[in-house]
């Protein structure tokens, strides 16, 4: 096999104009409008704030001010939503979060990566979707492309590399399914 070198001054992002000063925009309100509000206080703010930028949400979202959100335009999340203390939405691609699920804090929901086979390196970029009344606990990593059936839940620091079925408890790295996920009848 022959030894090819990289190069990665050539690749190229593609990215327009408009984009970079859209996420120019973004980053400036997060860090002046959005980031220094009260946790509980200012969601209402925050949750306008996202819509103004293009976030889609059902309903009402509660979206605590250390959430770190690449491109609130390609985020959509249903009513009930939780996200957590210091989690981070690397959307390149659509995430799309069911209603009343929970991510917890820390975790790490990534729609990038890069063809490292290419010698450019170019940016490859796969949704994620994480059903409805699922429970992502803290510090999990989610990875591009993947799904995550309603009613799951990922235990905590799990590396999520494949999809996940419905009603499930999952953990482990890379994530697995360990059980059903059977919510006891309460009345």
């Amino acid at each position: 096999m022959k030894n090819l070198s990289l190069d990665l001054r050539k690749g190229n992002t593609k990215w327009s104009l408009k984009l970079k000063l859209l996420r120019g925009s973004w980053n400036i309100c997060w860090l002046l409008l959005f980031r220094p509000t009260p946790k509980r206080l200012g969601n209402s703010w925050r949750q306008w704030l996202l819509r103004r930028f293009g976030t889609v949400i059902r309903g009402e979202a509660l979206v605590l001010p250390s959430c770190r959100i690449t491109q609130p335009w390609k985020l959509e999340l249903g009513d009930g939503v939780a996200i957590g203390e210091k989690v981070e939405i690397y959307n390149y691609a659509l995430v799309s979060i069911g209603a009343m699920s929970v991510v917890s804090q820390y975790s790490y929901l990534c729609t990038g990566t890069h063809d490292y086979t290419h010698p450019h390196m170019p940016l490859i970029s796969k949704p994620i979707n994480i059903g409805s009344e699922c429970w992502i606990a803290a510090d999990v990593f989610i990875a591009p492309g993947i799904n995550i059936g309603d009613g799951s839940v990922v235990g905590a620091r799990s590396v999520v590399t494949k999809d996940m079925p419905a009603w499930t408890v999952c953990a482990g790295n890379p994530c697995k399914s360990i059980k059903p996920r059977i919510i006891r009848n309460t009345s």
